[in-house]
């Protein structure tokens, strides 16, 4: 789409059309058609490529060719304050720092040793509530999202669900919706900007979620939604909230530690691993986390 009030009819610029780069700063509204026209005739003045002539002229930054590279290569990502979401989601904000390949690493990992033999599924759990676990599982289900694989984050936290507001999701139904049979998969939430993305958040907050989660819809809507996606990741309530962290890590068959520096004691990690183990759930790895 073309920027508004410009008569695109008008004028060919065939050049611009042709030049792949071009065409997505002016999809993108960082430049207009009379700016591509300029940065063309830089590039042709002084064998440039176009997005080195577009820098010279100052009509675009490293950002705006980093995002356009992004969009060739299919790897979405946002600059600061689009999209609303959490500023806390460092894949989405800032994907090429430190966090982000520290990420990306772990997701490569999970890829070799769990995902990568027909599994789907995967619980995030942390010892206590405030550790890390439900920002980290976002920004662990956007890398996901960005190698192409369809990802499902489910707030499967009933407790106290943090999904709906680190992405900025509308609407009420969710999880705890589905599985007391007030709704069906239409409350799977697509994350814009992200084509592989989907939230599934929590849902009316229900009184009795241990319950709630040991029902049997929940083992059918595992086996819906694993027909429809490639990774599919579980946000759960910290360990130390109840039960909830066992049953779901039993339905998803592995879970993923997560683990608060200079917070998270090692005994309370280890008594948790033990537990998983003893209810057949494969502890697949742990991670420390700063935030």
């Amino acid at each position: 789409m073309y920027p508004p009030n410009i008569n695109t009819a008008a004028v060919p610029h065939q050049q611009v059309r042709e030049s792949s780069i071009g065409r997505l700063l002016v999809d993108m509204g960082k430049i207009t058609l009379e700016d591509a026209e300029e940065i063309l005739r830089q590039q042709k003045a002084k064998g440039m490529r176009f997005g080195e002539a577009a820098q010279s002229l100052g009509l675009i930054t490293e950002a705006d060719i980093q995002q356009v590279l992004a969009r060739q290569f299919d790897y979405s990502y946002l600059e600061p304050g689009l999209g609303n979401f959490a500023a806390e989601l460092v894949t989405v904000y800032e994907p090429f720092g430190e966090q982000a390949e520290t990420l990306r690493t772990i997701r490569s990992q999970l890829m070799l040793r769990w995902f990568a033999i027909g599994r789907k599924t995967l619980a995030i759990v942390s010892v206590n509530p405030g550790e890390g676990a439900s920002l980290f599982a976002a920004n662990l289900a956007v890398v996901f999202s960005q190698l192409g694989e369809q990802t499902l984050l489910v707030d499967a936290n009933l407790r106290k669900p943090r999904q709906h507001q680190i992405f900025n999701i509308s609407g009420k139904q969710g999880l705890s919706d589905i599985l007391a049979g007030r709704a069906d998969l239409d409350a799977i939430a697509e994350v814009a900007y992200f084509d592989s993305l989907s939230v599934l958040q929590a849902g009316t907050l229900p009184p009795n979620p241990q319950e709630l989660i040991s029902r049997r819809s929940f083992g059918a809507l595992t086996l819906s939604i694993s027909n429809l996606f490639d990774v599919i990741l579980y946000d759960v309530s910290a360990f130390s909230a109840g039960a909830d962290a066992l049953a779901i890590a039993a339905r998803a068959g592995g879970v993923l530690l997560v683990a608060r520096k200079n917070m998270t004691r090692v005994a309370d990690i280890n008594a948790m691993t033990q537990q998983f183990t003893r209810v057949g759930v494969e502890v697949v790895g742990s991670v420390l986390v700063g935030y």
